[in-house]
């Protein structure tokens, strides 16, 4: 494999937030050698949820571009629990949970990085957690942190009007120890995280830096908040969506994505997909003439990265079969497999009717739904229109065109209709007709 600059993609993308170091020395380390790079995931349940999702793409990426990812499990701080972003402590759990939630994690990540060829590790933190002597532990590494400093980091500092416990004070100090003995073993330099994790991620920087005399890194990802509601993005009504598809049913999965906030998708394509840079950039530059496409494109890649190509088609078409292709004409080029598994849905499962040219190029739009059999007459569809109830090529009709001819209708790419020859037409959400217009 080739080894590119991770630095470079991640930042290109969206990835990073703040760092530890410039900008040019990082993307001099990523130049110069394999970097080897991890990022904690406590295991509070037996699946991860979409917050999970934007590190293990980091990761992906790094494997990708080849360097070799870490996926450290918590088995050992999932036993205190993480304070940061939290307004009371965790419940404590049994070491059986932990262990029947790190079966159930495992799965999902090997989804995102290659761990049986190596060359992406997951590793349980109890391993060197579990058995540390205390006393020893407090004189070698607690003696180098200040608590003073620890009481400011953003992750303590808001807990601390309602209750912060000792247990979970020791959080920082266990994850820094993690970085200094994935430093030791792994030759790991690197810590990515939530910026909700700067305060720890420093701390295990600062500890290589003082027992090992060497330089260690940390970057930090944005905190991505729903505009519409301002909770953590994938926080729905109902809860968490979850990887598990026992959890969140793949259908739901793919709706959740389908269904983001218009603002949002350029980013998302971004951090979601490995759909090329350029590619993300024109479907959002496109997305005020194609947005419900590029929202399937998103919703697709992500639903195949966590559930696999068959289950992602099998949401997609569940998704067409009740409320229609959202580009019939092809318009939108994409590398992404939805593309050609739209165009079979389009053929084998929307009705269609065969008119030819004559038939409708000088009939009105009104006339035109009752020839694809969307109304009853004339009448009911001038009442669709003005309702605003009609739709052309997945455009909505303005009430005043009703009495439009299709020659005229600047709703429709003439272009694409000469070269395709479909038209398609919907009435209300569901009622979908492609017309095939032959000569």
């Amino acid at each position: 494999m080739i080894r590119q600059n991770a630095y470079n993609i991640l930042q290109e993308r969206g990835f990073i937030y703040q760092s530890t170091a410039d900008a040019s020395e990082l993307i001099d380390l990523f130049d110069k050698e394999e970097v080897v790079a991890y990022i904690g995931f406590d295991l509070t349940a037996d699946s991860l949820h979409v917050g999970h999702l934007l590190p293990l793409v980091a990761l992906s990426w790094l494997e990708r571009t080849g360097h070799k990812p870490i996926a450290l499990m918590g088995g050992g701080t999932s036993m205190v629990g993480d304070p940061s972003g939290r307004t009371e402590a965790r419940k404590l759990m049994t070491l059986e949970t932990i262990a029947s939630n790190l079966n159930g994690v495992r799965t999902q990540v090997e989804r995102l990085l290659s761990l049986k060829d190596n060359r992406a590790l997951l590793i349980d933190n109890s391993q060197w957690l579990c058995d540390l002597n205390y006393l020893s532990f407090l004189r070698e590494i607690g003696s180098h942190f200040s608590v003073n400093r620890m009481l400011t980091a953003e992750c303590y500092k808001s807990r601390l009007e309602e209750g912060l416990s000792f247990l979970e004070f020791n959080y920082m100090v266990m994850q820094a120890y993690d970085f200094l003995t994935l430093y030791d073993t792994q030759g790991n330099k690197l810590q990515l995280g939530g910026q909700d994790q700067w305060g720890n991620i420093i701390a295990g920087v600062e500890l290589i830096r003082r027992l090992r005399g060497a330089e260690a890194y940390g970057l930090t990802m944005p905190l991505l908040i729903d505009p519409k509601t301002g909770d953590k993005f994938g926080k729905t009504n109902s809860g968490a969506v979850w990887l598990s598809p026992e959890r969140t049913s793949v259908y739901d999965f793919y709706q959740f994505w389908r269904n983001v906030d218009d603002q949002e998708l350029g980013r998302l394509l971004q951090l979601f997909t490995f759909l090329p840079h350029e590619e993300c950039k024109e479907l959002s530059a496109g997305a005020d003439k194609f947005i419900n496409r590029a929202k399937e494109i998103l919703a697709y890649e992500v639903t195949a990265l966590c559930h696999g190509h068959e289950a992602a088609s099998e949401a997609y078409l569940a998704s067409l079969s009740a409320f229609g292709p959202s580009d019939p004409q092809g318009l939108v080029k994409t590398s992404s497999k939805i593309a050609q598994i739209g165009q079979e849905f389009d053929r084998a499962e929307l009705p269609t009717v065969d008119l030819t040219l004559d038939q409708i190029e000088d009939s009105d739009l009104a006339e035109l739904f009752v020839l694809a059999g969307l109304a009853s007459s004339k009448g009911e569809a001038r009442r669709l229109i003005r309702q605003g109830g009609a739709y052309l090529d997945n455009q909505p009709l303005a009430p005043s065109s009703e009495s439009e001819s299709l020659r005229h209708n600047q709703s429709l790419n003439q272009e694409n209709f000469l070269t395709n020859g479909r038209i398609t037409l919907r009435a209300g959400k569901k009622r979908y007709k492609i017309i095939r217009v032959s000569n």
